[in-house]
């Protein structure tokens, strides 16, 4: 025992006293390097269930998922773009309720654990529902949007562990809270790269229910999580004090969640979604129609999805390297106004002006998706950092799903809005005269969260620390992690 410990430490010195790879070199060596820095700091343990679940059950089976609902939703059951929009937004309902979900990992173990039986489950129920939607060749409406919701209820289940885990890591670890951040980006954004690449083929070759089920695969890698998951059981739990830690938990939170530091960024970040109208289906309709739009293929809409996803990668690597330390008002300057005028660029597409310009419409709508997610990426960054900084010790993961749902309640309304306005400007399967209304609409409403940057704090969101009055009545945090995670800090305390 004292032998790993020798060998964990001179680990850890030899990280910290390598300056890393200099030069050209960095380009291949510098990933390497700052992945062998993370899983010396944090466990290897993190890092691979980090990129598990972002990297190949959010990114590349939320990739696929997202296409195939598309097309599912226009071929298959054949609804309108503003209906589309409302049903979405019912099925990312899960997201919006994570802190249920982190509540019961947390406070009711079963058979004595209190993670492995949660990923086990929600694995199961991934699998069962995508085989439910791609096995049925009639399937009603509403039964659709349940299986939907069923597959978005287990990754919200396996997500809220994840998060509890970075959360965690950035309180013990202060100073490498945005590369826990990147990390998580990077993984989902290399994910979604890879799974939006190769959607459209495979709608293409085995239609959208033929895609929900490869889905099964990274619904079922969240039951090998559990399975492999090391973690000590619990002994002589009282259940009887199950209803008494709920409200312990629900008082804590609500404590934090009062304070000024805490709810002010928290307005910011709902109104500042919420606003920004999602009006993509009427866009990914308009994609596809071969009378008023480009009429592009499922491979060609699949690689333009996949721009975005390296606009989103490249987004993260230029936040981790040159913007990470920024003012954080600054950094939400800049990129709410690039966002709202990176919008004008799909007003140029359905007004076809690059066609007067003779910029043709694929190269045109790769150009913007890139732009456009690349930006949004470094909105969201600094508030990420920021959230995982406002997380008390002993309830971080739950708190952590808290300040997420928060942010996917503005989805949802963001969702639900422009739907509305779509049916408002009366924009269906076959009429886009007022599409371009709507994005005007959206990019002016983009720009409207400039006012109410005096919400968020003005310094470097990494040298955020959230202090409370009963911060030193805090007791140790009863989270059970993946083991040998919580084994290593541990250790370092």
């Amino acid at each position: 025992m004292v032998e790993e410990e020798n060998i964990e430490e001179a680990c850890r010195k030899a990280v910290e006293e390598d300056d890393g790879p200099k030069g050209v070199c960095y380009c291949f060596w510098g990933p390497i390097y700052w992945f062998k820095m993370l899983a010396v700091e944090m466990h290897w343990s993190f890092v691979f269930g980090v990129v598990s679940i972002y990297g190949i059950n959010q990114g590349l089976g939320g990739a696929l998922s997202r296409i195939g609902t598309e097309y599912y939703m226009k071929d298959v059951q054949r609804v309108q773009p503003s209906e589309a929009q409302v049903y979405s937004g019912i099925t990312s309902i899960p997201w919006i309720i994570k802190p249920i979900w982190g509540l019961l990992t947390d406070v009711v173990p079963i058979m004595g654990y209190r993670r492995r039986p949660y990923f086990i489950l929600s694995g199961m129920l991934g699998v069962v529902s995508m085989l439910f939607i791609s096995l049925h060749s009639k399937l009603q409406l509403v039964f659709a949007i349940l299986a939907l919701t069923a597959g978005n209820l287990a990754g919200a289940v396996a997500d809220v562990t994840v998060d509890a885990c970075v959360a965690q890591n950035s309180i013990s670890h202060p100073s490498r809270a945005a590369d826990m951040q990147s990390l998580c980006t990077l993984s989902y954004s290399f994910g979604g790269l890879l799974g939006f690449s190769i959607s459209g083929v495979f709608i293409h070759l085995i239609g959208p229910k033929g895609v929900f089920g490869l889905l099964t695969l990274p619904a079922a890698l969240i039951s090998l999580v559990g399975i492999l998951l090391s973690e000590p059981q619990v002994s002589n739990f009282a259940y009887n004090e199950v209803n008494q830690k709920f409200h312990d938990a629900a008082k804590s939170m609500w404590t934090t969640l009062k304070g000024p530091d805490v709810w002010r960024p928290c307005l910011y970040m709902y109104i500042s979604t919420t606003v920004s109208l999602n009006i993509n289906e009427g866009l990914f309709y308009w994609y596809t129609d071969s009378k008023e739009g480009p009429s592009f293929s499922k491979e060609a809409v699949g690689y333009i999805f996949s721009m975005g996803a390296i606009g989103s990668f490249l987004g993260a690597l230029l936040y981790q390297n040159v913007l990470k330390n920024r003012s954080l008002r600054d950094m939400l300057f800049w990129t709410q106004l690039l966002f709202g005028l990176a919008g004008m660029l799909d007003l140029m597409l359905v007004q076809r002006m690059n066609l007067r310009f003779g910029i043709p419409d694929y190269l045109f709508i790769v150009i913007g998706e890139a732009v456009s997610q690349m930006i949004y990426r470094l909105k969201w960054m600094p508030l990420l950092v920021l959230c995982s900084k406002l997380c008390p010790s002993g309830i971080e993961g739950t708190f952590f799903a808290l300040l997420m749902s928060i942010g996917n309640l503005g989805d949802l309304s963001s969702s639900w809005g422009g739907g509305l306005l779509l049916h408002v400007l009366n924009v269906t399967r076959i009429k886009f005269e007022d599409l371009w209304l709507a994005i005007l609409i959206r990019n002016i409403l983009r720009v409207s969260p400039l006012c109410l940057l005096f919400l968020v704090p003005k310094g470097d969101p990494n040298a955020f620390m959230l202090s409370t009055k009963d911060e030193a009545e805090t007791s140790e945090p009863d989270n059970i992690e993946l083991a040998s995670l919580i084994h290593s800090v541990d250790d370092k305390f």
